[in-house]
This record gives C-alpha cells, structure tokens and sequence, in this order.
C-alpha cells in the first residue's frame, strides 16, 4: 500500500544517515518503527480496555519485575 509522510528536516536528516550508515532502505526503518508502535499502541488500548471493563487484575510492578527477575 503507498503511502506517503513529510518528515521534517532534522527527522529526515537522521533516517537518511541511519539508512547511508547501514545499507537500509528508508522505507525499512519506517516500517519497522510503525509495526513497533503501533504494536504498543495496540498492546495499551487492549490493557485500557481491559481496564474499564474490570476485566484484567491489577498487578504491583514490584511483583511482576521479581517474577520475571528484572529487580
């Protein structure tokens, strides 16, 4: 599907270099930084929906950090 964005200078310059330095097509970096956010996107609006129907338990941050042994 085309599509087309204005990026502004600064962005651009930046996706231009990242793409030079590596031998990446912009269109890769775009691409994959939309499928990364719009990934979070939709991770939150499931939670956020979750949420407002009382569906999902609410977890301590402290526990779910022990249990996946990040602290």
């Amino acid at each position: 599907m085309p599509l087309s964005i204005r990026l502004n200078p600064a962005l651009g310059r930046r996706l231009d270099q990242l793409a030079a330095r590596t031998g990446r097509t912009k269109t890769f970096y775009v691409t994959e930084a939309i499928k990364e956010y719009l990934g979070d996107l939709e991770d939150f609006y499931l939670a956020e929906q979750r949420r407002k129907r009382g569906d999902a338990d609410l977890l301590d941050q402290e526990v779910v950090a022990k249990e996946f042994g990040l602290r």
